[in-house]
């Protein structure tokens, strides 16, 4: 695996994304960190032109983005020029903008998912899922994140290694079992606080099995690592960027 595939989901560093030049000088450190890569996510206003120049400037590649989920569903066609205007192959959907609560509702939920990913395809791009602990329930004893990879063979997976655990399953073992249709991987740690509430964490100083992880991640085809903390529990944000690019970096790259 080489570093050039180790991103930065900049949803991390929302609060440093509000304003062009905040963007502009916020990537610049992130590469100055090492990595080559970001994924889009919680910025404030800018046009796709000018943030690709921020991003070429400063060596970086947009992997992927998040967009909004209705528009995802609904307005397909401008997700896929802002892809297209961002020089930029891949997207999530980030979270269900509703949940379906019946078999059936997972059903029609993932088939128009697929919907969106096979017109999207067409064009060249990818569409995953990014899931939560959420879409680890269960409907007619079946977890609502297999019903969605079932009905919409056309949509790729962005497994998120906290999330699954939380959701009371193994990071690794859902990693195998998307072998061959996860071109991006959302890493971040588990842990526990001493109010014994869990906590995310910078990669390889909480409690998850990253040994095992990164090798179902690397035979999977994994395209793209995005290190990711919605929640840095005190920490300064780069900072836990940095500590998480220097364990994956010297641990398990090139």
């Amino acid at each position: 695996m080489k570093k050039s595939q180790l991103a930065v989901q900049l949803y991390t560093l929302r609060d440093y994304l509000k304003t062009p030049d905040d963007i502009a000088g916020t990537l610049e450190k992130v590469k100055k960190i090492g990595y080559d890569a970001v994924q889009l996510s919680g910025m404030g206003p800018i046009e796709e032109d000018l943030l690709l120049q921020y991003a070429n400037d400063n060596g970086l590649v947009i992997c992927a983005t998040h967009e909004a989920s209705a528009k995802i569903f609904d307005e397909t066609d401008t997700v896929i020029a802002r892809l297209k205007k961002l020089s930029c192959k891949h997207t999530a959907y980030p979270h269900p903008h509703y949940f379906p609560r019946t078999r059936n509702g997972a059903v029609m939920f993932a088939r128009k998912l697929n919907t969106a990913a096979e017109k999207m395809a067409k064009e060249g791009l990818v569409l995953s899922y990014h899931n939560h602990a959420s879409e680890f329930v269960k409907l007619d004893g079946e977890f609502f994140l297999d019903i969605l990879y079932k009905e919409a063979p056309f949509l790729k997976a962005e497994i998120d290694t906290f999330w699954v655990q939380a959701g009371g399953q193994n990071p690794a073992k859902w990693i195998n079992k998307l072998a061959g249709r996860q071109d991006l991987l959302h890493l971040k740690d588990y842990g526990m606080n001493f109010a014994f509430e869990r906590i995310m964490q910078p990669v390889g100083s909480g409690n998850l099995y990253w040994d095992e992880i990164m090798d179902a991640a690397k035979n999977a085809g994994v395209e793209y690592y995005i290190v990711e903390q919605d929640n840095c529990n005190g920490i300064d944000p780069f900072d836990a960027l940095a500590s998480s690019y220097k364990f994956i970096s010297e641990r398990y790259f090139e």
